[in-house]
């Protein structure tokens, strides 16, 4: 059975940098879209971002654009979420997800399949 996992969360000052993990096991997803999704305290799941099969191609939310950087490593089959200039307003539960139904590169259509447990980061000001 498909599971994914994140770490890499915690506390840190506003302006300070992140990075958030997200290891899969139980199947490789090295074909499909994987994607970061946020959710603040009494607020809906947001999307974060999301990143092509081959890791040539990101899609970005626009609060984190310029900030924000999804990257993979297929070999290892896991998804980053390098976090830098943190904002209070950043901090959330992040969850990593995996488009088990489509191939190949649609951003605005990435439907999260899979979920992990989510991990969460903590901004201060």
């Amino acid at each position: 059975q498909a599971q994914l996992v994140e770490s890499g969360g915690g506390l840190v000052q506003a302006g300070g940098s992140l990075r958030l993990s997200c290891a899969a096991s139980g199947r490789t997803f090295s074909t499909r879209m994987l994607g970061w999704f946020r959710q603040a305290p009494g607020k809906e799941r947001e999307f974060v971002g999301v990143i092509s099969s081959s890791g040539g191609s990101t899609y970005y939310a626009d609060s984190v654009k310029g900030r924000f950087t999804i990257s993979r490593d297929s070999a290892k089959n896991t998804v980053y979420l390098q976090m830098n200039s943190l904002k209070p307003e950043d901090t959330a539960v992040y969850f990593c997800a995996a488009d088990g139904t489509r191939l190949g590169w649609w951003p605005g259509e990435f439907k999260a399949d899979y979920w992990g447990q989510g991990t969460q980061v903590s901004v201060s000001s």
